[in-house]
């Protein structure tokens, strides 16, 4: 099951004990900064956790599927995230 945007407030609303509209602003002003950064493409570092970065994918060849012709997609920019070796580490706990 996916953890949510609502799971996560419920949380820090627990752990920290404040009220949930606290909590839901301080998670949106979080993802808002996170979004900003990422927009101005910048890196995320965050200790411990992993870094986001934003990368520029070249035009590249590709195929309608529907129609077989070939065509050339436009170049974009994505979101990546390399996690850190603690991270790595706390997934692989136990195998």
């Amino acid at each position: 099951m996916a953890l949510t945007k609502q799971t996560i407030i419920e949380s820090v609303s627990e752990k920290l004990d404040v009220e949930s509209t606290t909590a839901k602003n301080i998670v949106e002003e979080l993802l808002e900064i996170i979004k900003s950064t990422l927009a101005a493409e910048e890196d995320i570092m965050i200790s411990g956790f992993g870094k986001f970065q934003v990368k520029k994918k070249a035009p590249r060849k590709g195929r309608n599927p529907a129609t077989g012709k070939e065509m050339i997609l436009d170049g974009r920019k994505v979101v990546i995230f390399k996690c850190s070796g603690k991270l790595k580490d706390k997934i692989n706990e136990g195998q």
